[in-house]
């Protein structure tokens, strides 16, 4: 080998050189750019369980707010029956009082 195909060899293993650092920076940022997104995926699914988490306590909480109404008509409906009790009670009492001081 003369000096000449020596120089050769070395310009060819230069530009090859050359075209691995160019290959390498590449991958770099790509691997940077894939870094990145795996941050906002990961970001993303935090978000996303957190709502999720959030969503089934506002149904427990909506839950409990459809059940006031029906809760109250409970409520309401038993003082009326117990009411139209004691005054039914108060009258034959009342009655039994009367027929008995007369």
């Amino acid at each position: 080998m003369d000096e000449q195909e020596v120089a050769i060899k070395l310009n060819d293993h230069d530009h090859e050189i050359g075209s691995l650092k160019y290959r390498v920076k590449t991958c770099e940022e790509n691997q940077k750019a894939l870094a990145d997104l795996i941050r906002s995926v990961d970001k993303l699914a935090n978000t996303m369980e957190n709502m999720v988490s959030e969503q089934k306590d506002q149904g427990a909480r909506l839950e409990r707010l459809e059940q006031a109404p029906a809760d109250d008509y409970k409520y309401y409906r038993r003082i009326v029956v117990g009411c139209l009790i004691t005054g039914v009670v108060g009258a034959i009492l009342g009655a039994i009082i009367a027929i008995i001081i007369n």
